[in-house]
């Protein structure tokens, strides 16, 4: 089966690739993993942190976010011991702040949902040149996610996550799932 250019043959990445990425995701706590899940990724592959995620969600709490909120100091420096996720003491004490601006949000879901008018923007990209790094729409939702109070939510990040979580579409038209998605 074609697949997008940045699906490489393991396993995980493809099915990953061929059942989660660009599928339109409005469940709150799965948007909170995968926006906790970018952060994470900043600076590694998506595959390193695929391959740590059923690690996070244990100590992570299947990503409730308000047992994240929660979580103590001597709790964050236990997971700096976790050899399972990336130990990366702002990125863990980011997930607790993340926590409690999302759980300051009266709707988190139709927010970040609000930077795409609420329906997915669907691309028709030929190729891998045509997909960007950032959007204006990505910029605006970083912008207003750090006003509330977000960290690790660049431009960039963010739109890894509008793509993640399929509020945009970026399956290229040479990939088997844009037929499925691009409707």
């Amino acid at each position: 089966m074609p697949r997008c250019f940045w699906c490489n043959e393991d396993a995980l990445y493809i099915a990953y690739h061929d059942q989660e990425w660009g599928v339109p995701v409005r469940d709150a706590q799965m948007l909170f993993e995968l926006i906790l899940l970018e952060g994470f990724q900043a600076g590694l592959s998506w595959i390193t942190i695929l391959k740590k995620r059923a690690r996070y969600r244990e100590v992570m709490f299947d990503f409730d976010v308000n047992k994240v909120a929660q979580m103590s100091d001597a709790y964050i420096e236990e997971l700096m011991l976790e050899t399972g996720i990336v130990r990366n003491r702002l990125k863990l004490n980011a997930a607790r702040r993340n926590a409690l601006a999302w759980l300051a949000q009266d709707d988190p879901v139709s927010w970040l949902w609000s930077f795409v008018g609420g329906q997915p923007k669907v691309n028709h990209f030929t190729d891998r040149s045509q997909v960007p790094a950032v959007t204006p729409e990505a910029e605006a939702m970083s912008k207003a996610l750090k006003k509330a109070g977000f960290t690790f939510v660049g431009p960039t990040i963010c739109y890894a996550f509008m793509q993640a979580s399929g509020m945009v579409m970026d399956h290229t038209q040479d990939c088997d799932r844009y037929a499925a998605l691009a409707r």
